[in-house]
């Protein structure tokens, strides 16, 4: 990106930072009212807490090994947490200054996304069914090993990745407690459905994030958006490993698991696309360059093709033994 370039975001980030506080109020639930891992869990003080927790092992029996392995991998995502937070501090545009807005943005964002790694850290830990001491080891992995996006400090395509894998993860924790829910597992259920709601109004703030870039810079935008879209969205837990292994040696086991069981497929990427290009209004947005008519055409072209390429896909079922997994 041109130095030119570079100093325009900075100032759309400029002007757009004004509007945050109303951002945050609108899409951010403020501290005291929003749910805790502890209203999902059993309460350790109770009488009952033991039966509790017999009961969550009980139920947790009912669902398999691959289910399992994909509630871990969702948890080591969540968990890497501070990954994430310390990349997009780094974004031009946003400083650790206390008046910055884009940074009380991201340190509230940060708070929330924190309680989705916690609970379902607490729940595996309680169902009994995963090897916990693996599982932290591939989380401590995740953190120490960092990621790379392909959006440098760039706002624009780091904005164009939150917008998309904020909705990606709203789909995997609906479809985890969809596949619960079947399996009378409710309370796991029920938290997914939250941690899923969660995802949804990040998904939307970031959207909308993108939406007023739209307005005051459409072209650089609309390039920027195809460019991330033909290098494809990688997902924050590439380099998930397990102890022993090399940055990415489990990664493509686990998403292949997720397509198994219906969690996260290729048609859901396309479904995403299409989100993203409706929400945007990409087809209705004039006055463009023709670099950024041709990256339109690009991004309007994209699903169809995109899909059929998810049509022809199998998925890898080598049978990995996941150190993650207690042996029967």
């Amino acid at each position: 990106m041109s130095s030119q370039n570079q100093n325009n975001r900075k100032e759309v980030m400029k002007t757009l930072e004004p509007e945050i506080d109303g951002l945050i109020g609108k899409y951010l639930t403020p501290i005291e009212n929003i749910w805790q891992a502890s209203d999902f869990l059993p309460n350790s003080q109770s009488d009952n807490f033991l039966e509790e927790v017999k009961e969550i092992q009980e139920i947790s029996k009912e669902l398999g090994n691959d289910f399992w392995i994909v509630l871990v991998g969702d948890m080591i995502t969540e968990e890497a947490l501070p990954t994430y937070e310390s990349w997009i501090m780094d974004i031009d545009g946003v400083n650790q200054s206390p008046e910055n807005g884009w940074a009380k943005w991201v340190r509230q964002w940060t708070g929330e996304e924190n309680r989705h790694g916690d609970v379902l850290n607490k729940y595996l830990y309680l169902s009994g069914r995963v090897n916990m001491r693996e599982v932290e080891i591939s989380t401590q992995h995740l953190i120490a090993d960092g990621f790379d996006i392909g959006t440098a400090k760039d706002p624009y395509k780091n904005f164009i990745y939150t917008s998309f894998q904020e909705l990606a993860t709203f789909i995997s924790h609906s479809n985890v407690g969809k596949i619960a829910s079947a399996k009378g597992h409710h309370a796991l259920a029920k938290m997914s459905k939250y941690i899923a709601g969660d995802e949804m109004r990040h998904h939307m703030a970031y959207s909308k994030f993108i939406s007023r870039v739209f307005e005051i810079d459409a072209s650089e935008m609309m390039i920027a958006f195809s460019d991330m879209m033909k290098h494809k969205i990688i997902m924050p837990a590439m380099r998930m490993r397990e102890s022993g292994g090399e940055q990415g040696a489990v990664f493509d086991s686990f998403a292949s698991v997720a397509q198994k069981i219906g969690v996260y497929t290729g048609f859901d990427y396309v479904d995403i696309i299409n989100r993203l290009n409706s929400v945007w209004n990409i087809d209705q947005i004039s006055g463009l360059t023709d670099e950024a008519e041709k990256a339109r055409d690009y991004l309007m072209k994209l699903p169809d093709r995109m899909h059929r390429i998810a049509e022809r896909y199998t998925p890898d079922v080598s049978n990995h033994q996941f150190k993650w997994m207690i042996p029967a």
